[in-house]
């Protein structure tokens, strides 16, 4: 590791503190504007996070009753909603249970909504800190779902909002391979709001996770008002699902899709509130986690208003999520086809998911692998390799091993040029120090810089050797680091004394929290921080012994990155720190074994044949024009001091 790579490591750190700084200033300037907006608009509300201890002690039931209307309320809402509307407005809902291999879905006929879905593959940490409670993809008391629309009564419009009625539900209709609840609103004599769910049977990973919703008009036509769409709203409240609130809520926010777009956009992570309206048509929404419930449109939504509002982090909740859309109306529109997703964000799963014809829904970049290469890397290498060893290999310590043995390999050519560099650099040491001693002044540091750039040209050595190879193997890092903490197959995995890969290992909890450190040691990040120390001294004797002026850099070398990875690490996938240890381990093992088989005096012999040879031949054109850029410099300084 040469002077070039600590520099830019060193602003690497530079730029993350800083956009942290950033970032907090940002949100708490727009805290401030969103407050003075709701204040001026009243009508509009965030959506009510539940407080924690009410939903814990709330009973799970199976009928919702609802008061008994007095006389005069009933005759008035008779004579608004009519009689259909009216009885469905004071009926007492019921639930529907339908399950299959993965998951129990919980309807409601008050409102026709999904009330609650459970995941019956995954669990979630209890309030006493164990993995043993079934995933709640949301709050069931938070669950809205709500379609809006207006209906004529004589001369006026009247609203109707699903969400305030009781449907009326059909006997579950059971196929081999799905199950089918309908649930109506009746509006007038032959006229009804009908809702249409599928709970898919069958063996197929997209499938068992995604419930089919139609929505018709039947016989609505003559009753429904002259308006252009009908309006959508969505809401839910997500559970902490992880050991860590912190981490988990970075990857919890509101994602969203525009049609024809090659990727998709999300709200950002925020401890606090945010919201967007978007403008365009909607594709999809989800409300994100590690653990995504999604409404998708097939005809998509016209425009999109989404937010959602972050809870405290020791209410055993995440996020408040809410969605408004609109989807268009005529007098000929007779049906609706939607669907919703809910399951883990799992990539062999996500990415099956097409629309009606045939083409992907990008659903699978729910999964934040990163941009560009890095995303890349993450799905055309990582994924498919963890993937195909898990079919042989039931330990996945076993396949982090391996995948971090065949990264190694795939980067051991870089590797070994990166030290053959280095040793370059070794070797013409002497030289470097007589042009040092040649040119000790600042005035004559152009003219030393030009003899060095020659020197180096001489020697066939690329300045950059050390570090390119490096900026090369950045991205499979960065993939690692969001691959991780994200894969979905790496929670409740065990190895060793951590008990779940996919969260940090705890052996000491400390009562006390240290900033930017956390209140527990992690001992995998700890073992991983003293690889990187290891590596980061080697790394330095060699630099210093090339290059004298590394020497002053002996602390950030050495000592500050591992002190940084420490910090950052703590509390991140024990799985991450693993995968970083071992790759730690076996770069120092292949730098042991390359200094044994490098004989440096081999490398000088070749370096002067190299240089003997080029200094028969003429100089480049791009040679002499940067030589005489360089002339004319140095002639200029030189005016300068007189």
């Amino acid at each position: 590791m040469d002077k070039k790579s600590i520099i830019g490591i060193v602003l690497i750190g530079i730029l993350f503190f800083g956009f942290t700084i950033y970032s907090s200033r940002q949100q708490q300037k727009y805290q401030e504007e969103l407050a003075a907006y709701q204040a001026a608009h009243p009508e509009l509300t965030q959506p009510v996070v539940p407080d924690s201890s009410a939903v814990a002690a709330a009973p799970v039931v199976e009928s919702l009753g609802a008061a008994t209307p007095d006389s005069t309320r009933l005759a008035r809402e008779v004579a608004v909603l009519g009689d259909f509307l009216a009885a469905a407005k004071n009926a007492a809902p019921q639930e529907i249970v339908v399950e299959n291999d993965v998951m129990k879905v919980r309807f409601s006929t008050g409102g026709g909504i999904v009330r609650s879905v459970t995941l019956k593959d995954y669990t979630r940490y209890g309030r006493q800190g164990e993995r043993n409670e079934p995933i709640e993809m949301f709050v069931p008391e938070s669950a809205k779902f709500d379609l809006s629309f207006f209906i004529k009564n004589g001369l006026n419009n009247v609203k109707v909002n699903t969400s305030e009625y009781t449907f009326t539900a059909d006997p579950v209709i059971r196929t081999d391979t799905a199950q089918i609840v309908r649930m109506r609103l009746p509006v007038a004599e032959g006229a009804a709001l009908e809702y249409r769910y599928v709970v898919y049977d069958e063996a197929t990973p997209s499938r068992d996770y995604l419930v089919d919703y139609t929505v018709r008009l039947v016989g609505m036509a003559p009753y429904m008002a002259n308006q252009s769409s009908i309006g959508i709203a969505w809401s839910n409240t997500s559970y902490q699902n992880e050991r860590g609130f912190k981490n988990e809520n970075m990857y919890t926010t509101v994602a969203y899709r525009v049609p024809g777009e090659g990727s998709i956009d999300d709200l950002s992570m925020s401890e606090g509130a945010k919201e967007e309206k978007i403008s365009s048509s909607v594709e999809w929404i989800a409300f994100k986690q590690q653990f995504s419930s999604v409404l998708l449109a097939r005809d998509d939504f016209l425009y999109a208003d989404v937010a959602y509002d972050t809870a405290s982090p020791d209410s055993g909740l995440i996020k408040a999520f809410s969605a408004t859309m609109a989807v268009p109306y005529t007098a000929q529109t007779e049906q609706y086809d939607f669907s919703f997703y809910f399951g883990p964000n799992k990539y062999a799963v996500l990415k099956k998911i097409d629309d009606a014809q045939g083409q992907s829904l990008l659903l699978d970049r729910l999964i934040p692998m990163g941009w560009g290469i890095i995303g890349w890397v993450s799905r055309w290498l990582v994924i498919p390799v963890f993937d195909f060893l898990r079919q042989y290999i039931p330990s996945f310590g076993w396949i982090i091993l391996i995948l971090a043995i065949l990264i190694k390999i795939i980067v051991s050519p870089l590797t070994y040029k990166s030290y053959i560099s280095q040793a370059k650099m070794r070797i013409i040491k002497p030289e470097i120090d007589a042009l040092n001693a040649k040119y000790p002044k600042q005035d004559d540091a152009m003219k030393k810089q030009q003899e060095m750039m020659a020197l180096y040209k001489k020697a066939g050595i690329n300045p950059l050797g050390g570090c390119i190879p490096m900026l090369i193997q950045l991205p499979i890092l960065i993939a690692m680091f969001r691959f991780f903490p994200s894969s979905i197959e790496l929670r409740g995995q065990s190895l060793w004394w951590a008990h779940d890969l996919s969260s940090y290992d705890s052996i000491l909890n400390l009562p006390f929290s240290i900033p930017f450190y956390g209140d527990h040691v992690s001992l995998f990040a700890l073992l991983m921080a003293l690889s990187t120390f290891g590596f980061s001294y080697m790394s330095y004797q060699q630099t210093a012994s090339a290059q004298p002026q590394m020497a002053g850099m002996k602390f950030m070398m050495v000592y500050m990155m591992p002190i940084m990875m420490l910090l950052w690490f703590n509390s991140y996938s024990s799985g991450l720190c693993y995968y970083y240890l071992l790759s730690n381990l076996f770069t120092i093992g292949q730098t042991l074994v390359i200094r044994r088989i490098v004989d440096d005096e081999k490398i000088h012999a070749v370096m002067q044949a190299n240089a003997a040879r080029k200094s028969k031949g003429k100089k480049s054109k791009f040679q002499q024009r940067y030589e005489e850029l360089m002339r004319q410099q140095e002639a200029q300084q030189r005016a300068k001091r007189k």
